[in-house]
């Protein structure tokens, strides 16, 4: 459960009083992957009034642990120093499978908080604030279940895996029922650790999930969704199955989507800014320049949203994908979806995101390209009614088709410096390319098959 109400003496004091007295802390790294240890009582104590040092490797390496060779803010010639992080007490949960062990959130300070992803959210609601906005988000993650572990995939070669379920079963009573338990523990873990799920179902094809996370205040809900993705892998492995949140692990099947809602309210009088019932479509001023800029600068920002060589296999016709940044009303064919409704639940959901997202860049994208949009009002283009993918956009509103062209086109950005600051920007982009040249050294299954015998 979350434990935010707790004063800084009062979880001093639950982590000496356990046995063992630690508690875990973490950060979140560029890739969205969970990084931390266990910290004992007295470590802690400090920690909590002072902060705490960690080595900036884990800024300066990848999602396996290479390290990037093209970075300027870390590498061998800074020699890897400790840079600080700060704790955040309001962020406390308890592990239920870990006798209530507590949880706490941390954030990169000094010179490493530009680049720090939760950091760098916290920024861009900053600036919402000072427009006189809050902001509610949510996520929702389609992942795959296999009934194989961590020894039996490598040991495949990531093929011929095991899924939880055979086959097409979207909305399944039936696989749900069968797998009840499974369900329903993860359900209860989620709400025992504040990011509780208001909607579990099968998805389309075998063993895929979907899991829809409670709307929240936009930071509370990327960490949710940035805790959602790391507790459900853990969740599955005690029980000897694994989840992947790819965007696409087979040609076989549709790619796993991780699509972000957002809203914008009044921060004095809470009321939502959205809805306008005398406007076309019941959207306001705001929303239409929100998604305006949303629209305008994808292109721009689509390696913050797609940062995997793997997320481009998922952008492609047909696949529940968009392949442009392109929006409609209740239009699930496009990029970007304004969802009607009451004026506290008319919303867009960003529907270009993948379940790979790191939640926390995802979301800067998303809502810093809107707030850029307001500032500067931005008008979209006509909604596209109908199948996206069989309409002709303009060409500035196409979008990157791989990770290498999407990563200059955010480093060229000029909305995304402003938004974001260069050291974050050069530093993103700079961990894209090192992405891109690291797939290209590898031999596919794809190439050996074309080329092995008949080249």
């Amino acid at each position: 459960m979350l434990s935010s109400n707790l004063t800084v003496p009062d979880i001093k004091a639950l982590v000496e009083e356990r046995a063992p007295a630690c508690a875990k802390v973490g950060v979140f790294d560029i890739d969205g992957i969970f990084r931390g240890k266990y910290m004992g009582a007295e470590k802690l104590a400090s920690s909590l009034d002072n902060g705490f040092s960690f080595c900036d490797v884990v800024l300066g390496w990848d999602s396996n642990d290479q390290l990037y060779d093209n970075s300027s803010f870390t590498g061998w010639h800074t020699a890897y120093p400790d840079v600080g992080v700060r704790l955040l007490p309001e962020t406390l949960r308890r592990i239920p499978f870990e006798d209530d062990m507590p949880l706490i959130l941390g954030e990169f300070t000094g010179a490493a908080e530009a680049i720090c992803p939760r950091g760098l959210l916290r920024r861009i609601l900053a600036r919402a604030d000072a427009m006189g906005y809050t902001l509610k988000a949510a996520a929702e993650f389609e992942f795959f279940v296999f009934e194989e572990t961590p020894h039996s995939v490598r040991e495949k070669n990531y093929r011929n895996l095991n899924n939880l379920s055979p086959g097409y079963f979207g909305y399944s009573m039936l696989r749900s029922g069968v797998h009840a338990e499974i369900y329903q523990e993860l359900l209860l873990l989620c709400e025992q650790m504040d990011m509780e799920i208001e909607g579990l179902h099968t998805e389309t094809g075998p063993g895929v999930l979907e899991a829809a996370i409670k709307v929240d205040d936009a930071l509370k809900a990327a960490d949710k969704a940035a805790l959602f993705k790391t507790f459900a892998k853990i969740f599955f492995q005690r029980r000897g199955l694994m989840a992947t949140f790819m965007a696409k692990w087979s040609p076989d099947w549709p790619g796993q989507s991780g699509h972000l809602h957002m809203s914008l309210f009044d921060k004095v009088t809470g009321q939502g800014i959205f809805f306008d019932k005398q406007k076309p479509l019941n959207m306001a001023d705001e929303m239409r320049w929100f998604v305006g800029g949303q629209q305008a600068l994808l292109p721009e920002l689509l390696a913050m949203v797609a940062g995997t060589v793997n997320s481009y296999t998922r952008i492609v016709p047909g696949y529940w994908a968009p392949t442009d940044a392109t929006w409609g009303y209740e239009n699930r064919t496009c990029a970007l979806r304004v969802i009607g409704g009451s004026e506290k639940s008319q919303r867009v959901e960003y529907r270009i995101a993948a379940a790979d997202i790191n939640p926390y860049i995802a979301l800067s994208a998303a809502i810093g390209s809107g707030l850029w949009g307001i500032e500067n009002r931005i008008e979209p283009t006509a909604p596209i009614t109908g199948n996206a993918y069989a309409k002709t956009l303009p060409k500035r509103l196409a979008l990157p088709r791989t990770l290498e062209e999407a990563a200059k086109r955010l480093r060229r950005s000029k909305p995304a410096r402003i938004l974001f600051g260069d050291a974050f920007v050069e530093h993103y982009a700079a961990s894209r390319d090192w992405e891109v040249r690291q797939s290209r050294k590898a031999i596919t299954d794809w190439q050996l098959a074309r080329y092995f015998e008949n080249i």
